[in-house]
């Protein structure tokens, strides 16, 4: 019959133990602050915001009057940048990821390009915003136009979607390459039929954070110099336009308590159209992800 060991040991296993507990009890306090602030963030937005959503908030364009403001020209204007920011960094983020995996030799040259993407990554914004001012707006002449706005978001998240692409062509297993090469498959065909579709989870969860990073950035936008107030929608890419953490912005600085309920129901519509984009990401996640059989 084993016997409970006593003595030195004993001591060390109770230690270990209870320094196994007190890092559960830091980490799940940890989880309850961010929790808790979250939810408080969340009931706060809702009790102010919601006595100021109507239908006259989404239809209505900006006005001195909160009670005839609203983000019509906001979230016309942020759908464009979404839409514009997703075309542009979906298949260039995931071209180059592709390349630098399944393409590329291990030489210096790609471990330079790996590390300046990866501090890439963890640049501030409202740099971007500054490199999309000078580049786009001035060196390009596109002004303060809506691609100036969606090639500046782009830069931004740019980064996240190629090393998020990169993890999840890693994720696949080397085995499935293998087995279609084996078959006399050639690397296209491999990467195209085997390898990005068993990645797509993976891609379309990066996909997922950084458009929705897209979605609420403010700081490149005022660095290119986007319209807080803006009385029409645009129409072509050439048009100025306005966003949603624009508004917010504008309103939440201004002294008078209507405009802050105006803010706090702003904010209710960027949220539930950031669930609605995350909706239809995580819904094409699911179906790439029933498919994956190994």
């Amino acid at each position: 019959m084993n016997q409970v060991p006593r003595g030195e040991g004993s001591l060390e296993a109770n230690r270990t133990y209870f320094g196994s507990r007190l890092f559960g009890w830091l980490c799940t306090a940890a989880t309850l602050v961010c929790v808790l602030a979250l939810i408080g963030l969340l009931v706060t937005v809702l009790v102010n915001g919601i006595p100021w959503l109507s239908w006259t908030l989404v239809s209505s364009y900006p006005s001195r009057d909160p009670e005839k403001a609203g983000v019509l020209s906001a979230l016309v204007g942020s759908l464009w940048l979404i839409g514009l920011t997703a075309i542009i960094s979906i298949p260039t983020g995931v071209g180059a990821a592709l390349y630098l995996e399944e393409y590329s030799a291990n030489t210096w040259w790609k471990k330079l390009i790996q590390l300046n993407i990866a501090n890439l990554a963890g640049v501030p914004s409202i740099v971007y915003g500054i490199l999309g001012l000078g580049l786009f707006v001035r060196a390009m002449s596109l002004d303060r136009s809506v691609i100036a706005g969606a090639l500046t978001l782009t830069l931004v998240v740019l980064p996240i979607v190629i090393l998020s692409t990169q993890e999840a062509l890693r994720a696949v297993p080397g085995t499935i390459r293998s087995a279609s090469y084996a078959l006399g498959a050639t690397r296209w065909q491999t990467v195209w039929n085997q390898v990005l579709p068993a990645a797509m989870p993976g891609v379309m969860t990066g996909v997922i954070l950084a458009i929705s990073r897209a979605l609420g950035e403010a700081a490149p936008l005022v660095a290119v110099g986007a319209a807080a107030y803006v009385a029409f929608l645009p129409q072509s890419l050439s048009d100025e336009f306005s966003a949603l953490p624009l508004q917010i912005f504008n309103w939440a600085e201004r002294p008078q308590e209507e405009f802050h309920g105006l803010a706090s129901a702003a904010i209710v519509v960027l949220l539930a159209v950031l669930i609605l984009m995350n909706a239809g990401a995580v819904f094409v996640r699911a179906k790439y992800g029933r498919r994956i059989k190994w």
